[in-house]
């Protein structure tokens, strides 16, 4: 089963400018299928052919020039000798926009070639799991919410020619990731450690992150903590919020908070695995607010933006849930109420007042069924979310 990717647009416009792109995102998020789907005509290779493979390390130039009309090349990763032989055909033979397209699964190794050798030459577009906006348009969005959250938004647990079971996915998406990604950049004895780090990351998600609890926890110290975790980002398996200040004081605190990127993974980690569970959990609220604020993440990254999304917390510890720095600015409380009651805006109002910008609008996020606007403030339901 093939979705249409919201990213599609955010593609072509990107590879009508830049002779290289290269698409990152977590394993399994469909880059591969993206980049085919977008460009059916383009030639495709992929590294994990071994000839293939051996073709391309023997003589890389001479294999570049191979496709005068481009090519997407998958797994690129895996020639580090293939980037510098892209860097020469751009530079010295060929520069047209959108003839190099480069995929891959361990998103280290290919964001660090790519950095490295492709500055200047390359766009990238990053691809998170599908959002809700995607699964809705091809009317394959389940309505209960709570059965959305804890199944997740992985390509492969929303195809319905597929028959995976979630739990049994994510056990297995957790060690691939650890054998295949983290390993290489941590000390093989701490892989089980590290394990217990991603579970106890978990418990943090939608709150302002303690790597002095984390550290004294597991054992380990600070900056060890700061690495690991600078791992799962880049990995996109969680997602910073840095605080905001704008023109109202400075905040509290200097704090990021932490949000997993997909919630069926942050489920499966908090052993939640139906909705009644996530219904019951006492980290329900966080779990909702991390899916919003990851629906926010997806609609911004599927339009080739940065995502400029930040928290305001002030000295008072009055707390806006996420500020969006965008065309316009929109001050935004997430909700797990289903009714559009007026104290659900409270602070979003009092942003708006205290930031006195004509363009700075309150939202807030909840669990109903309609979108409206009541005294200026939006409610917008969850199945429109990403679309605000």
């Amino acid at each position: 089963m093939k979705i249409q990717r919201t990213a599609k647009d955010a593609l072509f416009r990107l590879a009508s400018q830049f002779p290289i792109i290269g698409i990152t995102g977590p394993r399994q998020s469909g880059k591969t299928t993206l980049a085919k789907m977008t460009y059916p005509d383009m030639q495709y290779i992929t590294f994990d052919d071994k000839n293939t493979r051996e073709l391309a390390i023997s003589n890389p130039k001479d294999f570049i020039s191979a496709f005068p009309n481009g090519v997407i090349i998958d797994e690129a990763q895996k020639v580090p000798e293939i980037f510098d032989a892209v860097k020469f055909h751009v530079d010295n033979k060929d520069s047209k926009p959108g003839k190099f397209i480069l995929t891959g699964s361990s998103q280290f190794r290919l964001k660090e070639n790519m950095t490295d050798s492709l500055a200047g030459r390359i766009a990238f577009l990053h691809l998170l799991p599908f959002s809700v906006s995607e699964l809705k348009n091809e009317n394959i969005l389940n309505q209960n919410v709570y059965e959305t959250i804890v199944k997740g938004f992985y390509p492969p647990l929303n195809d319905k020619d597929k028959n995976f079971i979630p739990d049994d996915w994510f056990e297995n998406y957790i060690e691939t990731c650890l054998d295949l990604d983290i390993k290489e950049h941590i000390n093989p004895s701490n892989l089980r450690t590290f394990k217990k780090f991603i579970q106890i990351c978990a418990t943090y998600s939608g709150q302002m992150l303690s790597m002095d609890s984390i550290s004294k926890n597991l054992g380990i110290s600070a900056p060890t903590v700061k690495q690991w975790l600078s791992i799962l980002e880049s990995s996109y398996i969680i997602h910073f919020l840095e605080p905001d200040t704008n023109n109202i004081g400075k905040s509290v605190v200097k704090t990021p908070k932490l949000y997993f990127v997909d919630t069926g993974l942050l489920c499966h980690l908090l052993r939640i695995e139906n909705a009644n569970q996530l219904i019951l959990n006492n980290q329900k609220d966080a779990i909702i607010e991390t899916f919003a604020v990851s629906e926010l993440l997806k609609s911004r990254l599927n339009l080739g933006k940065k995502a400029n999304l930040t928290y305001f917390r002030d000295l008072k510890g009055f707390e806006v849930d996420v500020i969006a720095d965008w065309s316009h600015s929109f001050a935004i409380e997430i909700k797990s109420a289903s009714d559009t009651e007026q104290k659900l805006s409270e602070n979003v109002r009092k942003y708006v007042k205290l930031r006195a910008e004509k363009d700075c609008q309150g939202k807030v996020f909840y669990l109903g069924d309609l979108t409206c606007t009541i005294n200026d403030i939006q409610y917008v339901n969850w199945k429109n979310w990403g679309e605000i």
